[in-house]
This record gives structure tokens, sequence and C-alpha cells, in this order.
């Protein structure tokens, strides 16, 4: 049997590569089972470092760390994408890796993941690849306002990427050019945005949660709501283009795949993450089995579980300046699933971590959580 089939047993070791929230969740997830984890990451006491079995302290581009976590694991998985593609190859020749380096290196590269969404038979906002200054002045007249200029690499939350409104913004946006290739794209007029989180295991079995409507606050996820409020014809394309992509890909794991949704009820996919994803944390009260399970399975070579939505959520994230607002209201709070990170300082615009609720409609937990005032307190002391 190939390291590629092979099933890992309760009682082995799950090696994480990087210490942060979703390498914590899955990790406790794994440990439900009964797994024993060995997380790497360069911070000694990082979220998936308290919870974990064996801490290997080092940069994720550090062979001898890279080696060490190879020697004390039977399967090895990852929480982001930001992988040194030396160290992330070097792993797949020489330890258990089940989600091989062709989908990381993808999704690490705008430009790659685009001509891959593509490939898949799904479409993207039209854009254009910007190698230079030339390059950017050339397609901004043909591609028009509004667009987003994005770097090709090391983007996250917002970060990386400039908004283009008019003709002022474009001496701003050039900046990133500094960065290296970036990304040109249309501005879609959204109706809007929606998530699909997939899994696919070495066997091809796939499972997928239910569609997620995500609401984003500067650029960082603020709320999924779940079930989405979309029509199922929305609902039946955002499922289908996942399922598109994951088997385009030969996806093994976890693939959470950002769209916006048209008023016409069109599909554009935005971006892709090889992960569990923000907005699938609902799924650990909300589903059957969480993303976290169903990754851990899938990397294990398990049978994947049921997905089955057990009651309408909501997610919301506790940002840095949400943590004190809500540890004061926690006496108050009747059936919120609160999940803090353990993160020593709670900066700002900084995850701490995210609360669910579980009601018998997502417009009922909208509501409570607005009178919760937690995060317009917040939003009151910024401001003020």
């Amino acid at each position: 049997m190939s390291l590629f089939k092979k099933t890992i047993l309760p009682g082995q070791t799950i090696g994480i590569i990087g210490g942060g929230q979703l390498g914590r969740m899955m990790a406790m997830s794994a440990k439900a089972q009964g797994f024993r984890i060995a997380v790497l990451d360069p911070i000694e006491d990082s979220p998936c470092g308290q919870v974990a079995d064996v801490k290997i302290i080092g940069e994720y581009d550090n062979m001898e760390a890279i080696k060490q976590l190879a020697e004390v694991s039977d399967v090895i998985t990852y929480e982001f994408e930001n992988i040194n593609a030396e160290t992330l190859n070097w792993l797949c020749e020489n330890a258990n890796v089940p989600q091989g380096s062709s989908v990381l290196s993808i999704t690490q590269d705008r430009v790659k993941e685009k001509e891959a969404i593509q490939a898949a038979g799904t479409r993207v906002a039209p854009y254009a690849v910007i190698q230079s200054v030339e390059d950017f002045y050339a397609n901004i007249e043909k591609l028009g306002f509004p667009a987003v200029l994005k770097t090709a690499t090391g983007g996250y939350d917002g970060k990386g990427q400039y908004v283009i409104k008019d003709q002022e913004d474009i001496e701003k946006a050039k900046d990133l050019l500094g960065h290296g290739i970036c990304v040109l794209e249309q501005f879609i007029p959204f109706a809007k945005e929606i998530s699909v989180i997939i899994f696919r295991s070495p066997a091809g079995e796939t499972a997928v949660l239910p569609v997620g409507e995500n609401i984003h606050q500067d650029n960082i996820l603020h709320q999924t709501i779940v079930p989405a409020r979309i029509s199922a014809t929305a609902e039946g394309k955002a499922l289908d283009a996942a399922a598109q992509i994951a088997e385009a890909l030969e996806l093994v794991g976890t693939l959470a795949v950002e769209m916006f949704l048209s008023a016409d009820n069109e599909i554009y996919i935005n971006e892709l993450a090889p992960r569990p994803h923000n907005s699938g944390h609902y799924s650990i009260e909300a589903c059957e089995t969480s993303q976290f399970e169903q990754h851990i399975r899938a990397v294990c070579n398990w049978p994947l579980g049921s997905t089955k939505l057990l009651k309408p959520a909501l997610m919301v994230n506790i940002l840095g300046e949400h943590q004190t607002p809500l540890l004061n209201e926690i006496p108050s709070l009747t059936d919120w699933k609160v999940h803090l990170y353990g993160k020593k300082e709670a900066k700002f615009k900084r995850k701490m971590g995210h609360v669910t609720l579980l009601r018998n409609n997502v417009e009922e937990a909208l509501n409570e959580v607005g009178k919760s005032n937690i995060w317009a307190k917040a939003a009151e002391k910024i401001g003020g």
C-alpha cells in the first residue's frame, strides 16, 4: 500500500504545519478522535501548540525543523497556504502528505489560480496580469473603473490589494507593483458574497458544507450566515462550481471556494483556499460533521462524514477590538457558542475567536447579535 493510500488510525500522529487557530481547531477535532498531534510553528505558545502533544519550534522553511516534523508524524497537513515550495516538495518525497503540492502551488499564486479556475470550466471576473507600470495603465483603460489590483502572491484579509475607484486612485495603487507581479480585476457588482467548502478523500469521495453567505467589513470576514439567503438556482450553481474545481484539481483534503453572486444569479469565483476556512467555523456546532473533523477524515483516508445542517446558524468573528466587550457580556449570553483561540495579545483587527448562534432561523440570530451591541460598542470606541 502506498503512503498516499495509507489509512491513519487513532493513536498515530498527525503533523500540522502552522500553529494558528485553524491548526488549533483541527488538532482539537483530531484529539477527540484519539490522534496525537505534532505542530511546527515559530512561536512556542501558539494556539495549536497549546493543545499539541509535540511542539517543534522553527520557521516553516527551516529544513531541520521540517525533518523533525516528518520523523514524528504518520501524516502531515497544513493550516495555511504560504509554505515554501522547496520545503513542501521535500515533504512530499520523504513523508506522507496526502494533499500533495499541486493544489497548494496553484492557490499560492493568483495568476495560476485564475487559470486553474477557468480550466475547470468555471468563471472568474475579467482580469489582466500586470508585470509593469505600462501593463497597469494599458489594462486599467480596458477593464475600466472600479477595478481591484492584487499582488499575485502573499495577500490575505484585504492585505496586498487596492480598490481603484477613479483616476486619483491609480497613483496610490501603483505602490503594489513594487511587490512583484499583480493581477488587475474588473470589479464585479455582486449581490452577495458566498462560499462553498468541499472535501475530497484520496479515493475521490466528496462531501460539501451548506453554502455560506458572507458579510465582510474592512476586507475581513465579519459574519457567515447559513443557510445562505439565496435562490435554489444560485445554490445549485455554487455547489456545481465547487465540485468542478475540486475534481479538476484532484483535491485531497479541504478546499474553500469563495464566490461572488451577481443579481442575475451568475457565479464568479473569487479565491480558493486549500484548508479549513473562517466561513466554515459554524460547522463545529451546526453540522453533523464539522469542517475540521472532515479535513482529518480526508487526510487520514477515512470515509467522509455527513455534512447535514442541524440548525440555521450565524457565525460572527471576534477581532481584537471585540474581545473585551464580548467577555463583559458573557454572563448574559444564553446559548452562544464562544470560541477563543488562546492568543495572548488582542490586537486591532486580529482574529481572536468567533461565536456561533444556532437559532430557529437566521433572522432571529442576526437580531440577537445586533441587540447585544458587542460589535457596535467596539466600533463606537474606535470612532471616538
